[in-house]
């Protein structure tokens, strides 16, 4: 069976599936890995690692988080969201403190939202013009 591209990854331990993003925050992210996908699930942020061996694109219609060490105790947020034909930058947030997964919560929750509403307007206009 092969490996899933994006597993979650917590010190030396490999876990499958996603976890919450708050679990995550403290610390800045593995060198193996080029962010966390997200995406909301009852109030919160589900993270799954993407690893710097995977794919580089990001799903379609997904997030992706990235931070980096800014300071003590603070994170530079950087958001990438997958669109069909490329990948955009889609927000940063610079300093943040703490466990963060609550300011940018808002942020990915409303473009997930707004890109799966977005995909189905799209997929019921084509089947009612063909």
């Amino acid at each position: 069976m092969d490996r899933p591209v994006l597993t979650v990854v917590r010190g030396s331990e490999t876990r499958r599936g996603p976890v919450d993003l708050s679990e995550l925050t403290w610390e800045a992210m593995p060198a193996d890995v080029r962010g966390a996908i997200v995406v909301p699930a009852d109030g919160r942020l589900m993270a799954t690692w993407m690893p710097l061996s995977g794919p580089s694109r990001i799903p379609q219609g997904r997030v992706l988080l990235s931070w980096t060490p800014a300071g003590e105790d603070r994170m530079d947020v950087a958001a990438h969201l997958g669109l069909a034909g490329a990948q955009v930058l889609l927000a940063v947030w610079p300093g943040l403190g703490g466990e963060w997964s609550g300011v940018v919560r808002p942020t990915v929750a409303e473009v997930t939202e707004l890109h799966a509403a977005l995909r189905l307007a799209t997929v019921l206009v084509d089947r009612l013009t063909d």
